[in-house]
């Protein structure tokens, strides 16, 4: 009971890792139907500008509040520059130009910082702690903590001020929100500047746990099993796809891993996913398309 206690936990705590960075993909999705592929690059990005201007000395402190205003302004322009002159075009030209600006933007980061893999140390020691005989660690605990203060101020955001319930008026009926006068690229800006903001902390928290390296951005494949299982439009759904996502893997890594060899983790959230495709295509707190004939 014990192993299974601790293996439970320890999938939770990282689940919630995964959750972080599909809440980013949520936001873009929920406002503007845009499914933002570059937000990997866009979390691998934060994660280098905050580690190399650490490496040049500036203040912890500082550093952060730097890379804030860079992820924010390289929101605002790709919004601008990039997604506004395509506004009322096909999903799937949406999607290949955030697929598009996400090479650009691995490549902009390249060219600026370098490609070396670095450390990034945040002042948190991956250390055992000890609950009875249950083993946790300190960096995913801590880690999950972020992440719940994180959700809570998001959720007071959308739930409880003006450009909330206008956030949620464009998720529901675009037409409706523009016909009551609700600025829709101020929406959309907004969204891309909170989306940055989610990037930069899913940045630091996974940059720390396995380096500053460009398969970072790689970290948006293990998002999708995540948005699959808790729907593409809900906060809460991301977070508890992320939950069982990261809870599934571990038990399934523990107990059917040495039946068939192990391995399991690379491919179990998507083995999970399709299921859920299959019996409910939703996802858990996903909007259902309701088309009449």
């Amino acid at each position: 009971m014990n192993l299974f206690l601790e293996t439970l936990i320890g999938g939770l705590l990282a689940g919630t890792m995964y959750s972080l960075v599909a809440i980013g993909f949520v936001l873009i999705y929920k406002a503007s139907g845009v499914f933002n592929f570059a937000q990997g690059s866009m979390l691998l990005f934060a994660a280098l500008t905050f580690v190399s201007l650490h490496e040049q000395g500036v203040p912890f402190a500082l550093a952060l509040a730097i890379t804030l205003v860079v992820m924010v302004i390289g929101a605002l322009l790709i919004e601008r520059l990039v997604l506004r002159p395509l506004v009322n075009r096909s999903q799937i030209t949406l999607f290949m130009a955030t697929l598009g600006l996400s090479f650009i933007i691995e490549g902009l980061a390249q060219g600026l910082m370098g490609a070396q893999v670095r450390a990034l140390d945040l002042g948190i020691d991956d250390v055992p702690l000890f609950v009875g005989e249950i083993m946790i660690s300190q960096f995913d605990l801590i880690a999950a903590g972020i992440c719940a203060v994180l959700v809570a101020v998001l959720a007071l955001l959308f739930n409880k001020t003006r450009i909330g319930i206008a956030l949620r008026a464009v998720a529901d009926d675009t037409r409706a929100a523009l016909s009551v006068g609700i600025n829709l690229n101020r929406i959309w800006q907004i969204v891309w500047a909170v989306a940055g903001m989610v990037g930069l902390v899913a940045g630091l928290l996974w940059g720390a746990r396995q380096g500053v390296q460009f398969s970072l951005s790689l970290v948006v494949l293990k998002a999708l099993p995540v948005l699959i299982i808790g729907g593409f439009t809900s906060i809460g759904g991301a977070i508890v796809g992320g939950l069982i996502v990261g809870a599934a893997e571990n038990l399934a890594e523990a107990y059917i891993g040495p039946l068939i060899g192990g391995g399991i983790t690379p491919w179990f959230a998507y083995f999970l996913a399709l299921i859920f495709l299959y019996i409910r295509p939703a996802g858990l707190f996903g909007d259902r398309a309701i088309e009449r004939v």
